[in-house]
């Protein structure tokens, strides 16, 4: 007998293609972004700081007073606009206008911090080409990077890009300006000279490692989708099989095939209650359903606390697995114990009377289908052998039956039992060849 859990992508996994995402996916992904914008805001709040301790601490030559320089106020503003971007990372709040408003303000910021030099040091405008905070530029657009938009990279390589621009046209708009400008490369690098074609490699730079990292940006987006709607579909898994099965399917190395299975011993118990289609006939479909919910909320932690995997919901029927999907040294011992803290559980339900087959041996678990259409199975004499108990308990007049062979191999592997058992010896079970060895657990 083959009992089986059904693995049809279409019903779980996420079709491939351009087609929209779910909407849970969306939103775990807008949840990683929001992630991202938070992190980017404590790290401009850092480089804020940095940038604050650099300039106070740096000797300056200006005759002007701190408050009538530029950077002083520009790095105020960055300081009110840094505030308020956090405040609104932290209540997710952060939306494209305000990022592409950041890119602005950041290079903004470091634009005017760096035409601020000349002043600063009482220099000509060539003097802050030199500067060293040029490589901010890189650190500002690479944080784009953690939103997961290539817009965003590509806007802040650029806006980088034309600060830079701006900053060498008012270098050369400088009175006297033309005279500093030089094809020696020497007089570039130890002196105020300006090297043209320096600058514009600076600005191809820029734009270059923009255009990488908005590729970068781009990949890491789509790994993100997928990544998120794998996890998704994992969390599908996981609640529509058992969690055993779905560790297996979500675990493999490769993809499971038609045809591969694994033979190990285990223990298969199957449940079911008594009268269900007659009583099914008097009730309204909400009322069965919730009878169906009352009694799956009260056996299923009873069967996950003894270690037993569901490996299939039979209309009223329940078909438990011992040691198939996750191997097991008590898996008899488990599946008695089993039995008797679930008729324990349930004599208190006012529902209808359950019956129970328990049967030990050799199953296989594995694949069965074919490539499009895929189940789990537990397959085995076990399986049948249990399903045939469990409907012997009604001619026997009892709640449980196990065969005499799994009441031997779970008393081996630690089972004692907490009431008297009874042993029914060659018994005819209809579906079954031969007599069977039976004792009544309830």
């Amino acid at each position: 007998m083959t009992e089986a859990i059904d693995l049809a992508p279409a019903a779980v996994l996420p079709r491939a293609g351009p087609a929209r995402l779910p909407a849970r996916v969306a939103r775990a992904i807008e949840v990683q972004r929001d992630r991202g914008e938070i992190l980017t805001s404590w790290v401009q709040a850092g480089l804020l700081v940095v940038f604050a301790m650099l300039y106070f601490l740096a000797p300056s030559t200006s005759p002007l007073p701190v408050l009538e320089r530029p950077a002083p106020w520009a790095l105020a503003f960055y300081a009110a606009f840094t505030a308020v971007r956090l405040y609104l990372a932290h209540g997710r709040r952060i939306g494209p206008w305000m990022r592409a408003a950041s890119v602005i303000v950041d290079m903004a910021l470091l634009t005017v911090t760096i035409w601020s030099f000349h002043i600063e040091y009482d220099q000509p405008a060539a003097f802050y080409l030199k500067a060293p905070t040029f490589t901010y530029f890189f650190i500002f657009v690479a944080l784009r990077a953690l939103s997961f938009s290539p817009g965003h990279v590509l806007l802040a390589g650029g806006a980088a890009a034309l600060g830079w621009l701006v900053l060498l046209g008012y270098a050369l708009a400088e009175p006297g300006a033309i005279d500093l400008v030089t094809r020696n490369y020497v007089e570039y690098m130890t002196s105020a000279k300006i090297l043209i074609g320096g600058e514009i490699d600076k600005v191809i730079s820029l734009l270059l490692v923009s255009a990488l990292l908005a590729i970068a940006a781009g990949r890491a987006r789509q790994l993100l989708e997928r990544a998120v709607a794998e996890q998704a579909a994992s969390s599908q898994l996981a609640r529509f099989f058992s969690p055993e099965v779905a560790e297996r399917l979500i675990g493999a190395d490769e993809l499971l095939r038609p045809g591969e299975g694994e033979s190990r011993e285990a223990a298969v118990m199957f449940i079911d209650l008594r009268g269900f289609t007659r009583l099914a006939s008097t009730l309204d479909a909400r009322a069965l359903i919730g009878l169906l919910g009352e009694y799956q909320h009260i056996a299923v932690p009873v069967i996950q606390k003894h270690h037993g995997s569901i490996t299939t919901y039979l209309g009223d029927g329940i078909m438990v697995t011992f040691g198939a999907t996750r191997p097991s040294d008590t898996f008899a011992a488990d599946a008695l114990r089993c039995a008797e803290a679930l008729l324990e559980a349930l004599s208190a339900w006012k529902g209808p009377d359950v019956g129970i087959g328990i049967e030990a041996g050799a199953v296989i678990c594995g694949a069965i289908g074919e490539e499009g259409r895929l189940e789990y199975a537990v397959i085995g004499d076990p399986v049948n052998r249990a399903a045939k108990l469990q409907n012997h308990t009604k001619a026997e007049g009892v709640h449980a039956l196990a065969s005499r062979f799994a009441r031997d191999r779970a008393v081996q592997q630690g089972y004692a039992a907490s009431r008297t058992q009874e042993l029914r010896p060659a018994r005819e079970v209809i579906g079954v060849s031969a007599p069977v060895d039976i004792v009544v657990l309830a």
